[in-house]
């Protein structure tokens, strides 16, 4: 048997490293003596193996290793302007970065999971045979770090001892995506050793951007080897094709929730918040939203800020579900954030004292950036991410060109933030009880409800279907999306729901301690409930009350009407929430328009689950006899109440 088909490391194959010794006189050979003598710290023999064999293939010219220090930081910052890939703007410690205007989103057509032959696989996934992947490394990655120098970083997925971080290993020829890790995740060059042994894994993530021309594009490739939790990317720039620790490494977490450890774990793509609620207590928030679609506003509306974008999960000693946060940054998109929904946001953006990496924003005459739904004056002219700009210019096709692309993101430290809570931090995490799922839903569902149970509150994630993003290269339409995870999840979709029936089911969580599960839209139109414009029906800002009230539900303190889809508010709870929060009137007829139940476009939501999950393997058939309870309970509402149904025929609140 060939050594590709016993599933060993790829990079060891093409390498050709396959001992320590071996490792360290590549070293000697191809490290300069400040840099030979950082990699002496690390002793673990795998890492070694694995940078040694990332260096014989890819071939760099020079080797840097980051050590963590203040030094090495600013070795990676200049090394990206000095190389092009990123341009210092006027406001201090600020720096704008442009990816190839074909390549704004992840790759998702040229994205991969390196598979043996009897290797399941989401369904919603692409895969490779190992021995073809192997061909296509050899291919398009052997070389191809040949007149860059390869950086070497060592990081923490978690705050540093926690029990659900896990070490990685960033190698890439990028200084752009090395200097974004080092904002986005934690540097753990002095204890690696340390943190691989007590977990007895690492991951790894191997990239490099190679000349970045357009016509390399197609060439363009994200590889991923569970086996080996070894990802491996080419000809790309986007962070979320090539700083792997996150994406990347996101998807080796899922699986090891699902496969190692499946009903103890979870590794979700989800924010972390805290709600300042009465009496002075903290009501930790985890939730669930396709790219695009609002997490990162979800989180800052929060009073305590942990994280935007992934969460890992797990059950205590003490029967409480707790959260930490991988990432200690935030890579967050731009569009619509502005002064009036992300005040605090916009203040590390406009003003001096944070670093920040801008990506495919517009940069005007004066080094400002812009970027669409900013809430100010946009300028005449500029560069973005198309080249130069001017206002009313249009494409060959006589569309307007953008003044940012959709996808335009900022990078900076948690720290930064007003709302940044110490708690990111601690390795025990933060005691969640409320989760919430979300996505770009124009028509179905209310802006909040709850799940009665728990296995009601997978249903309620297994369901999310969303309006496309710009995060994703050649995304159309609206789509299923379950749990905001989908694309993350290597394994079958019946081993994940599985893994959540199991979780959230689990008899080590305490009655007193379950989650509320809840969904949240906030992208209901006036035209889906009589109206003519396409506008939403609320503002950005009334997701503060829709979380408050899901704090005040998790402590017993509000009222519910029941419903075949869950718990809804009762009005006079939001009428003083809207009041008391954010000084706004809410009429009863905004309630009733937002809150009836259009029973024709729930069901059909339903019938489209039904018959997209009855062409998986083994689905529990839990999830099928809840959706089908559902559908008969919204059936007869309808034949009693007709198509549309108002909360005042739903009967009374109750606690």
């Amino acid at each position: 048997m060939e050594a590709w088909e016993k599933g060993i490391d790829l990079a060891r194959i093409i390498g050709g490293i396959d001992s320590v010794d071996a490792a360290k006189r590549l070293f000697r050979e191809r490290l300069d003596a400040p840099n030979l003598d950082k990699l002496r710290h690390i002793a673990t023999p795998a890492v070694l193996l694995k940078i040694a064999n990332a260096i014989a293939f890819c071939e760099p010219d020079g080797v840097f290793i980051n050590s963590g220090s203040a030094a090495d930081g600013r070795w990676l910052r200049q090394h990206a302007l000095d190389k092009g890939e990123e341009r210092a703007l006027p406001m201090p410690r600020h720096t704008i970065h442009f990816d190839l205007k074909e390549e704004q989103g992840r790759i998702i057509d040229r994205t991969f999971y390196i598979v043996d032959e009897d290797e399941i696989v989401s369904s919603l996934a692409l895969k490779l045979l190992r021995r073809e992947a192997l061909g296509e490394l050899r291919q398009k990655m052997a070389g191809i770090m040949k007149t860059h120098t390869m950086m070497v970083g060592f990081y923490m997925r978690g705050p540093i001892g926690s029990p659900a971080s896990n070490p990685a290993l960033e190698i890439t020829s990028s200084a752009y995506v090395s200097h974004s890790a080092e904002i986005l995740y934690r540097n753990a060059f002095a204890g690696f050793d340390g943190e691989v042994a007590q977990r007895g894994h690492f991951y790894t993530n191997i990239h490099s951007q190679g000349p970045n021309r357009p016509e390399d594009l197609p060439n363009a490739r994200v590889l991923m080897d569970r086996r080996d939790r070894t990802t491996y990317s080419c000809f790309c720039t986007y962070a979320g094709n090539t700083l792997l620790l996150k994406k990347g490494n996101h998807r080796f977490s899922v699986d090891k929730a699902v496969y190692e450890n499946r009903g103890e774990t979870l590794a979700e793509h989800m924010f972390i918040t805290g709600i300042n609620g009465p009496g002075g207590r903290i009501t930790w928030f985890t939730g669930a939203a396709p790219s695009g679609c609002g997490k990162t506003t979800t989180a800052m509306a929060g009073d305590r800020f942990v994280g935007d974008d992934l969460a890992q999960m797990w059950i205590n000693e003490d029967g409480e579900i707790r959260s930490i946060n991988p990432e200690c940054g935030i890579f967050g998109i731009l569009e619509d954030v502005n002064q009036e929904g992300d005040p605090s946001l916009m203040k590390c953006l406009r003003q001096p004292g944070t670093e920040v990496i801008w990506s495919n924003v517009l940069i005007d005459d004066q080094g400002v950036p812009h970027w669409t739904g900013n809430g100010e004056p946009p300028p005449e002219r500029g560069v973005n991410f198309q080249g130069p700009w001017h206002r009313g210019m249009v494409d060959p096709k006589g569309k307007p060109v953008p003044i940012s692309h959709p996808n335009a993101r900022c990078t900076l430290s948690s720290r930064a933030l007003h709302n940044y809570s110490d708690f990111s931090e601690d390795p025990a995490g933060v005691t969640t009880r409320v989760i919430t799922y979300s996505g770009r839903d124009s028509d179905t569902m209310p802006p909040v409800w709850a799940a009665r149970d728990p296995e009601l509150g997978v249903v309620i994630g297994a369901g999310i279907v969303s309006a496309a993003t710009a995060t994703e290269v050649g995304a159309k339409g609206v789509k299923r999306s379950p749990w905001a995870n989908a694309p993350f999840i290597p394994g079958s979709l019946g081993a994940y729901m599985d893994a959540q029936f199991r979780f959230f089911g689990n008899p080590r969580i305490l009655p007193a301690n379950r989650p509320v599960m809840a969904g949240l839209n906030y992208f209901l139109t006036h035209a889906a409930r009589g109206g003519e414009s396409s506008k939403l029906l609320g503002e950005k800002r009334d997701v503060k009350v829709w979380m408050a009230w899901l704090e005040r539900l998790a402590h017993g303190e509000v009222s519910v009407i029941e419903t075949p889809i869950g718990r809804l508010p009762v009005y006079e709870d939001l009428k003083n929430l809207f009041q008391s929060l954010i000084g706004k009137e809410y009429p009863r007829a905004l309630y009733d328009k937002q809150f009836a139940l259009y029973i024709d476009n729930i069901v059909a939501r339903l019938d489209l689950q039904v018959d997209a999950y009855g062409k998986e393997a083994d689905i529990p058939p839990r999830f099928f006899e809840i959706l089908k309870r559902q559908r008969a309970e919204l059936i007869a509402l309808r034949q009693r109440h007709g198509a549309v149904v108002a909360p005042d025929q739903l009967g009374a609140g109750s606690r």
